[in-house]
């Protein structure tokens, strides 16, 4: 269902709902709804709208799955290549072959610079650690806010409506 034919059906519902009220200004608003859902595609459009909206669910639930799947093959394909690093490395190391010259690439041997290895974080100076930015905890502040507790530079946001889909 598209865009267009949604906004269609709503101005007709819109209009035909208005032609209603003015014929008839005492109609109670049950018949006047079962008036216009017969009488119009509006209902039936939305709920086209909302179908498109379950398959697409369906399909980002698809591509996530497959994705997983894809990240798991990327990390055993890069573990693969680390093992065969890992392997020509301590072969060469092993048979004393310092350089190797292949037509499409060069292996060496290289010393590689010392790295940091914490052995206890408990005793490192303090100068040493990054301090981090505060972070607001909304969750506590809505609680505190729902209990009816006032905080300057907060306030609850009126209640809005959502669209609560059910599926049978």
């Amino acid at each position: 269902m598209s865009h267009i034919t949604l906004d269609f059906e709503l101005t007709r519902f819109t209009a035909l709902r208005r032609q209603i009220i003015e014929a008839d200004p005492e109609i109670d608003e049950t018949t006047l709804l079962d008036t216009l859902e017969g009488a119009t595609n509006l209902h039936e459009a939305i709920g086209a709208l909302v179908r498109s909206a379950l398959e697409d669910e369906c399909l980002v639930t698809g591509l996530k799955a497959r994705l997983r799947e894809l990240k798991e093959r990327l990390d055993r394909i890069q573990v693969r290549i680390d093992n065969k690093r890992q392997l020509a490395l301590s072969t060469m190391e092993e048979a004393g072959i310092e350089k190797i010259l292949e037509p499409d690439f060069t292996l060496s041997l290289r010393a590689t610079p010392p790295s940091v290895l914490v052995t206890d974080e408990t005793v490192i100076p303090e100068w040493f650690w990054i301090p981090q930015p505060a972070k607001l905890d909304k969750r506590l502040l809505l609680d505190t806010l729902k209990a009816g507790t006032a905080i300057t530079g907060a306030e609850l946001s009126n209640s809005r409506r959502s669209l609560s889909v059910r599926k049978k």
